[in-house]
């Protein structure tokens, strides 16, 4: 496993101990960052990205390889992500870990701009997940939902599908958040 691009392309990241611990494959992350470019330009210096159920960290990472500002991981379980974390000492201003459960965890005052989400596989936490996180969301973030690819995602009516991509056994569905919960 290793970061595919940016300022730290080629860097190798330590593999989950835990086989519950699935990172997305370098290739559909590869992609992911291209969908970012074509949407949101190839400036990410001051854009803010939620990584949800982070497992190793290796999407917040590379997004701060490829000059996103800040990064927020959150997971019930983060020592896989702060070890690689630890690996790019030089960035630990800009990357934030949360231990929480992403279906609970309590609103926040900060907003981010773009949110990655990889749940666990058919275990129906990604909707719930979606509808407890949308309080972190700015109006308009783009939101890289993965799941298995036969899986549903029934979107919570605030969030609209822009598309979907399929990556060996992942789907992507692609979303906007529409509108600031109050």
């Amino acid at each position: 496993m290793r970061i595919i691009g940016g300022k730290y392309r080629g860097k190798k990241l330590i593999s989950p101990s835990s086989p519950a611990v699935r990172p997305t494959s370098d290739k559909a992350r590869e992609a992911l960052f291209n969908i970012l470019r074509s949407r949101l330009g190839n400036d990410f210096s001051k854009l803010k990205l939620l990584d949800v159920f982070t497992g190793s960290g290796a999407f917040g990472l590379e997004a701060i390889s490829q000059g996103f500002a800040q990064v927020t991981m959150i997971d019930i379980d983060t020592s896989e992500a702060a070890k690689n974390a630890a690996l790019l000492p030089q960035e630990k201003n800009k990357i934030s870990l949360i231990k929480g459960d992403a279906c609970k965890i309590a609103q926040s005052t900060d907003r981010f701009d773009v949110m990655f989400m990889d749940a666990p596989y058919n275990k129906g936490l990604t909707e719930k997940a979606l509808a407890n996180m949308s309080s972190w969301l700015k109006t308009g973030a783009l939101c890289l939902i993965e799941v298995e690819k036969n899986e549903e995602c029934n979107l919570p009516t605030d969030y609209k599908l822009v598309d979907e991509r399929h990556y060996g056994l992942a789907k992507v569905v692609i979303a906007e958040y529409l509108y600031q919960s109050l």
